[in-house]
């Protein structure tokens, strides 16, 4: 498995850098009229307007080339093994946090120690003396 994203990672990497030179190297949209007239055009190892179709197909296989990569590179990442056994958080426990201490004036105090809160009185209905 490791071999195979090895392999998906490199491919992806040449692919972008291939895309990065061939995007460089192409003209922009404004070159193109002068080309049409002749001026640079006969120059050109394409011709006036081979180069621009060659470029622009390479480009897009590589920008395809590139997205399936990037499609298969996110598909491995986010698959499992059925039984993981290098977890790095196999065998740890889980253990309630403790009780915070009591950060009152009157716990700060040395010898006073806190008491009970006082008992709520009962407002119900005491039951009926029996007879």
């Amino acid at each position: 498995m490791s071999m195979i994203l090895t392999l998906i990672l490199v491919v992806q990497m040449l692919s972008a850098l291939a895309m990065i030179g061939l995007i460089l190297i192409q003209q922009g949209k404004g070159a193109d009229m002068g080309a049409a007239f002749g001026s640079g055009g006969s120059g050109s190892l394409f011709g006036a307007t081979g180069g621009a179709n060659f470029l622009s197909r390479t480009t897009a296989v590589l920008a395809t080339v590139f997205f399936v990569c990037t499609l298969l590179l996110a598909y491995f990442s986010n698959v499992r093994p059925a039984a993981s056994t290098n977890s790095v958080l196999e065998g740890t426990t889980v253990t309630a946090p403790a009780a915070p201490a009591d950060t009152s004036p009157a716990a700060q105090i040395p010898g006073n120690t806190p008491s009970a809160p006082a008992a709520k009185p009962d407002n119900s209905v005491p039951p009926a003396p029996a007879k």
